[in-house]
């Protein structure tokens, strides 16, 4: 299978090269990969061209908001990174980030898993974190959740789903239309790759406010924005978080902000959720 990889880069100069590195040495190497430098200040563009003898890579530069809003910059970057790939030659294309180090058979188990049906619309492994001098499952896993670090999808199911929106919440969006398309979406346990820079950690309370309004978007409804807010509150030990979220609910909700879903879409993404929350507590 040919794989094309997008990487958007925004001031990543301390780890991009950690990230490169592990993409040389894959067992099945990516076909063509693309490193969009996301109107870095530091020398991000320099690094990833180092690296141009080794890799197939083309790096480029992108003009964008320094200001580091979770969904549209990494999006908006990405997107100009697949505006230079002719998707018709490959069968899968990756939004990997660029503070990754895979293991060196990271591709060929996506691969293998890719060729176990023609339904496998997404595939991925888990995002570890360093704590301690160990590397442990980051907090936000989940066996059915591929991370937005780390997307990997066939052709088929990418064009099904229409792209990826340009909007916090793209990466649960993303899996949600392409189960609703009739796609399964599978993670592969044990298949570890370390995240040098855990999610969130520079998100700010405006940021957060963003993901209460993707909820609105997506048409949570109020209850699963509550749930899902408390659960992320949880699990960040930081329950100032829930108010941020409501508020960007309502306030999307006061505005009357257009959903990223249809009506039909929706329905379907609440009955999913509604589903996993059931089969948690034993219903």
């Amino acid at each position: 299978m040919h794989i094309a990889i997008v990487i958007p880069a925004f001031n990543e100069e301390a780890l991009i090269a950690q990230t490169l590195e592990s993409l040389c040495d894959q067992t099945h190497p990516a076909a063509q990969i693309v490193v969009v430098d996301d109107n870095s200040t530091d020398h991000t563009y320099d690094i990833a061209a180092s690296f141009i003898t080794r890799l197939p890579l083309q790096v480029i530069r992108n003009s964008s908001s320094a200001e580091n809003i979770p969904g549209a910059k990494v999006i908006q970057a990405f997107k100009k990174g697949l505006s230079l790939l002719d998707l018709s030659k490959y069968d899968v294309i990756c939004k990997f980030d660029a503070d990754l180090i895979f293991p060196t058979d990271y591709l060929e188990q996506i691969v293998v898993r890719f060729r176990e049906s023609d339904t496998i619309g997404m595939v991925a492994g888990h995002c570890t974190i360093e704590k301690n001098g160990s590397w442990v499952l980051e907090n936000q896993n989940n066996p059915d959740h591929i991370r937005g670090a780390l997307k990997a999808y066939r052709i088929n199911c990418f064009d099904a789903i229409g792209g990826l929106k340009t909007s916090i919440g793209w990466d649960t969006m993303d899996e949600m239309l392409a189960r609703y398309n009739g796609w399964k979406v599978v993670t592969i346990e044990g298949l570890h790759v370390k995240h040098l820079k855990p999610t969130g950690v520079s998100y700010k309370p405006k940021s957060l406010r963003l993901q209460g309004e993707a909820f609105y978007k997506m048409r949570y409804g109020l209850p699963l924005t509550m749930i899902t807010a408390i659960k992320m509150a949880f699990k960040n030990n930081n329950w100032r978080l829930i108010g941020d979220y409501l508020q960007g609910y309502f306030n999307a909700q006061k505005s009357d902000l257009d959903p990223l879903m249809t009506k039909d879409q929706g329905r379907f993404l609440r009955s999913y959720r509604w589903k996993g929350i059931k089969s948690k507590i034993g219903f």
